[in-house]
């Protein structure tokens, strides 16, 4: 297959510039963040997709960390996409980085330690880094989704996605628009048009529905009895955690209580401390909350109604994990203008367990 080749009288697209950019190299490695969710398989694998059938240069998907969600292990199970988890990467240094759904600044992609270099990323997450460094960029925090984004690239490129890629994209751009994350440009509405037309409704029933493993509801119920509320605000530390995946899906269900607005939800994985930040919909900025409660100790970012963050080493540095915890407890609060009120729990644990 031809590299590209650009008509002179064509006005370039988005997608012909990253071509353009990629068809210099040998290889393309697409990295995707660790532990990668939906929206970053999907789109990792639409661009994966995109430079096989225009440029034809050899080309993997890869992630680090685990699929730990049960909705996205089954995903995974039946469409099939060609990813690839590792440890680490050994990627010759002239191979080009692609970073989809993540940006070069954070530190949850394997490029971090990779001799590999990004030379492109694609991502609709509120970022702190400066992307004139990069060759491409293509940042849109309005979008509701990277596959938003990644898929307008294969209409532009008048390329199809089969029945199993169309899928993901559709499913990808659903689960970014769940909690307070309601909002879709008209790009968004028209690539879903698009992609209903080409994708599986049963396959995405069957995913939305896989099923859950007991330790999921071991999880959830320590999480309810260790949910404190102050005001509109709540927090809960999860004493133990099977994933990092529990801490969102447990911030989600929080979220959706009646006269909660902002949700905090943090637990152990491993060394660190892993957290997830939801606001409603006039609650405030939720990449801002979790940024001012992680300064100094860790990291955070994402979208405007859902984020996240961590502070590494936690169990490593012989700090008390309670005094890390009551740190947080005290920066929420303040954060959320309850620094002065009283924590209610959200479940009394007699209501629980008294009902047993």
């Amino acid at each position: 297959m031809t590299r590209l080749r650009l008509m002179a009288t064509e006005t370039p697209t988005r997608s012909d510039a990253l071509l353009s950019v990629l068809s210099h190299y040998p290889s393309v490695l697409i990295v995707m963040h660790d532990n990668p969710d939906p929206d970053a398989i999907a789109s990792g694998w639409a661009v994966h997709f995109l430079i096989r059938e225009k440029l034809g240069l050899p080309v993997r998907l890869v992630g680090g960390g685990d699929i730990v969600r049960a909705e996205n292990r089954e995903m995974v199970k039946l469409l099939g996409p060609p990813l690839e988890l590792v440890e680490q990467l050994d990627e010759s240094e002239q191979a080009a980085g692609v970073l989809v759904d993540c940006g070069p600044s954070e530190s949850n992609h394997l490029l971090c330690a990779s001799p590999v270099r990004p030379v492109a990323v694609i991502d609709h997450h509120q970022g702190t880094w400066r992307p004139e460094q990069l060759p491409f960029q293509d940042i849109r925090p309005r979008v509701a989704a990277s596959a938003t984004i990644v898929a307008s690239y294969l209409q532009e490129q008048k390329l199809c996605p089969d029945e199993d890629l169309a899928t993901a994209l559709l499913y990808a751009i659903r689960t970014e628009t769940q909690g307070g994350e309601f909002s879709h440009t008209q790009l968004d509405r028209s690539i879903i048009a698009w992609l209903s037309e080409l994708a599986n409704p049963e396959r995405i029933s069957e995913i939305e529905n896989a099923p859950l493993p007991r330790e999921y509801f071991a999880d959830l119920v320590l999480a309810l009895q260790n949910t404190f509320t102050y005001g509109d605000a709540a927090i809960c530390f999860l004493p133990t955690a099977q994933s990092a995946e529990i801490v969102g899906e447990v911030a989600d269900l929080l979220s959706r209580c009646d006269d909660v607005d902002r949700v905090l939800c943090a637990a152990m994985i491993g060394p660190d401390l892993v957290l997830s930040v939801r606001t409603g919909k006039d609650a405030g900025n939720a990449a801002e909350l979790v940024r001012r409660v992680v300064r100094g100790m860790g990291h955070g970012g994402g979208h405007e109604h859902r984020a996240g963050g961590k502070i590494p080493n936690v169990g490593l540095a012989g700090q008390s994990i309670e005094l890390v915890h009551n740190e947080l407890r005290s920066r929420w609060r303040e954060a959320c203008g309850f620094s002065q009120q009283r924590g209610t729990r959200l479940v009394a644990k007699r209501d629980i367990v008294g009902n047993l």
